[in-house]
């Protein structure tokens, strides 16, 4: 499950150095409620799904890249969990983090509203 996420975001890294407009990716739910964040966020322009990939269509500001860097937190050998009370600590202006929590993939703003801890899959600057 994970593979599939972090090979997305490898896609969408390697995607922006080279300064394409859009990547494709193998299409999985996991990784379309990713999409989905980083579109409400702002990160990326859009995504189309077709039967078998997800086109990606990639975002620049000013000529730079509106993601410029994807690092992973917590990883398959090494898990990481936060509770709410460690997630409150976190400058949510500074940087984004995404969770994975009961309630699904959430944003780091969405799971103070919801008072939810997890598992900070990726940070993005």
């Amino acid at each position: 499950m994970k593979n599939h996420l972090y090979c997305m975001f490898d896609t969408i890294k390697k995607g922006q150095l080279s300064r394409r407009n859009f990547v494709y990716n193998e299409r999985k739910k996991i990784c379309e409620s990713f999409l989905k964040i980083l579109w409400d966020e702002g990160f990326i322009l859009g995504y189309v799904l077709s039967p078998n990939k997800i086109k990606i269509f990639l975002k620049y500001k000013n000529g730079s890249p509106a993601i410029s860097s994807i690092k992973s937190i917590s990883k398959p050998s090494r898990r990481v969990y936060y509770s709410i009370k460690q997630i409150w600590k976190i400058d949510s202006t500074k940087s984004f983090i995404i969770f994975s929590t009961n309630k699904g993939l959430q944003s780091i703003n969405n799971c103070k509203k919801l008072k939810i801890g997890g598992e900070p899959y990726i940070i993005i600057k």
